[in-house]
């Protein structure tokens, strides 16, 4: 039996690994991604290396194991599932969606979370754009670009977001951009790097370098 805990250390070095595209993940990074200390992250390790949830690397850091990985698929899975149903079902905005899925990603029924697959209508991908896992933990891969790499006069659909945080998505909903919004690059400041947009074809706005840094596009042309 793995603990809820236990599931949240697992997710958090799935996330590390994945982000910093590093096989091997420190004890140091896990403690500040979980907000705790050095010495808690290990005494975490051993109990998640004795269930073959972790390979351990001395001095290097740790990895998930396949067990581990198989894991963190199914706690993504879960989680982008729920976000998906509390957005489409309960009309939450995506903004609000991230902290009611972190606890209902510990709920460990199969069978539900396989009726809430279906009952949503197998999506690919949750709210904020990110890929959903199917039961057998593969994911749809899409070709997308980071809005920050566009030229001027080239425009796309915002199919995600790289941040989920409250305030940058609160910030996104203020310009009135979303999942399926129409952006035009139609200026690149060098100084900053900011970039204006128009927005489905209509208002202008003033995005900062790391706003586009955050923000997926399907190009359109």
């Amino acid at each position: 039996m793995i603990t809820s805990t236990e599931e949240d250390y697992i997710k958090a070095i799935f996330n590390i690994s994945q982000s910093g595209k590093r096989e091997l993940v420190g004890t140091n990074q896990i403690a500040e991604r979980m907000s705790t200390t050095a010495a808690s992250v290990t005494d975490m390790l051993r109990k998640l290396n004795h269930k073959e949830l972790i390979v351990y690397e001395k001095y290097k850091g740790v990895k998930l194991s396949p067990m581990g990985t198989m894991q963190a698929m199914s706690l993504l899975r879960k989680h982008r599932l729920w976000e998906s149903f509390l957005v489409e079902k309960l009309d939450f905005a995506w903004d609000e969606v991230h902290d009611i899925a972190e606890q209902l990603e510990h709920i460990q029924s199969n069978d539900l979370v396989n009726r809430l697959d279906k009952y949503l209508g197998y999506p690919k991908f949750d709210p904020h754009g990110d890929p959903i896992p199917d039961a057998q933990g593969t994911i749809t891969i899409r070709n997308q670009i980071v809005l920050s790499t566009m030229e001027v006069g080239n425009g796309g659909l915002v199919v995600g977001v790289k941040k989920h945080d409250k305030d940058f998505l609160n910030h996104l909903n203020q310009v009135g951009i979303n999942i399926g919004t129409e952006l035009e690059l139609t200026h690149k400041y060098p100084y900053d790097q900011s970039i204006k947009v128009k927005i489905d074809n209509s208002e202008e706005a003033l995005l900062s370098s790391e706003v586009c840094e955050n923000i997926y596009l399907k190009k359109i042309r």
